[in-house]
């Protein structure tokens, strides 16, 4: 309905993933592989969530995250 765009890659195909993929490599720089989340607070999450979602992307035309689910939100708003 809100006209977002949505692909479904294929299991075990990185390649198809790029975004994702990189999104990993940026939250394991907070959090190295194996960490034990139950250790990790509700506030650190969040801070590491507000970081990456202000952090612009390429494949974004350089703005962030928020700043795209924004536009796309009141794109929907508007044709609703």
């Amino acid at each position: 309905d809100s006209g977002i765009p949505v692909f479904i890659c294929d299991p075990h195909s990185p390649w198809q993933r790029g975004s994702n993929e990189n999104l990993n490599g940026l939250i394991r720089d907070f959090y190295p592989k194996g960490t034990n989340f139950n250790d990790v607070s509700e506030d650190e999450l969040r801070q590491m969530q507000d970081l990456l979602n202000a952090r612009p992307r390429k494949t974004l035309g350089f703005n962030t995250p928020a700043e795209t689910l924004d536009e796309y939100l009141r794109g929907v708003a508007l044709t609703t």
